[in-house]
């Protein structure tokens, strides 16, 4: 990814935001030929210089202070997660640490795996730019079998954009899915511009689906803690779980993401025959050693 771009791209999508009213500014007379704040209408609320403002836009970031980065994250009205998006991307080329080598396999400890196997709602583990390194057997139920699918397709992105059962799956609720989708990979992508794996994954997505391409090119961020998905799953209709994705202590680049459905309600029963028909084999167990991989 091309470092000026994207800073630049992020700053202008977050000013389109917000309108001079919003901000407390009186707009200048005439036609505006940008939607949301201009350059210097920013740079007036973060108390710096215009051409200041404009080289930082112009992704110009060696020697600019955290004061100044937090004084247009506040003018911007950046949450939390776009803020530490903004401090990732303003981070010099020549400061970032260069990488000797590969990122190292990714492997799934197995104490995560026999948690993960006692959870008794979906349940999987994903790892850097949403590799997909485990599901328990109600993860796989209500998605599907990502074990079983070549290493370098088990990503969560490719299934949801090249997969039509995905689709299907999420229903009317897709696009606001595949966004919020987008949005955590964007933020990924803001602390791992180097990752070629990283490169390869939006390259391939931006060829084959032009929703992803529109999405891309929004710019939004997204830290993915909590939430509420809806699907219409095949086997058993409409299911609304509540999500909660926790950091692996001790594993770098992974997350433990866990689903369940409000208790006695249709989605907890329908989650409960879901279980029943498709039943939890012997082979949950974790799987051998080179399945657990996934380079880098």
């Amino acid at each position: 990814m091309d470092h000026s771009t994207e800073i630049r791209e992020f700053l202008r999508t977050r000013r389109a935001r917000i309108t001079p009213e919003e901000a407390g500014l009186t707009p200048h007379p005439g036609a505006r030929r940008v939607p949301g704040l201009r350059r210097e209408e920013v740079a007036q609320l973060a108390g710096v210089s215009v051409d200041y403002y404009v080289r930082l836009e112009r992704g110009r970031t060696h020697g600019v202070s955290r004061t100044v980065l937090e004084a247009v994250a506040r003018a911007l009205r950046l949450d939390d997660a776009e803020r530490s998006h903004l401090f990732d991307l303003a981070q010099p080329t020549a400061a970032r640490p260069r990488r000797k080598r590969p990122l190292s396999p990714q492997r799934v400890h197995p104490t995560l795996y026999q948690a993960l196997n006692a959870i008794s709602s979906p349940a999987m583990v994903l790892g850097r730019r949403m590799d997909v390194l485990a599901t328990n057997h109600l993860g796989t139920a209500l998605y599907t079998d990502f074990q079983a699918r070549p290493h370098a397709e088990r990503n969560f992105l490719r299934y949801l954009f090249l997969d039509e059962d995905a689709r299907t799956l999420y229903g009317d609720h897709w696009d606001k899915a595949a966004a919020e989708t987008v949005a955590t990979l964007h933020l990924y992508a803001g602390s791992h511009p180097d990752d070629p794996q990283l490169i390869e994954l939006l390259g391939e997505l931006s060829l084959h689906d032009e929703a992803f391409r529109r999405m891309w090119a929004d710019h939004d961020v997204l830290a993915h803690a909590t939430g509420t998905k809806h699907f219409h799953h095949p086997l058993v209709g409409d299911l609304a779980l509540n999500y909660v994705t926790l950091n692996v202590a001790g594993a770098p680049d992974q997350s433990l993401v866990i689903l369940t459905p409000e208790p006695a309600s249709p989605s907890a029963e329908a989650l409960s025959i879901l279980a029943s028909w498709t039943g939890t084999p012997a082979s949950s167990q974790a799987p051998a050693e080179d399945s657990r991989d996934l380079a880098g």
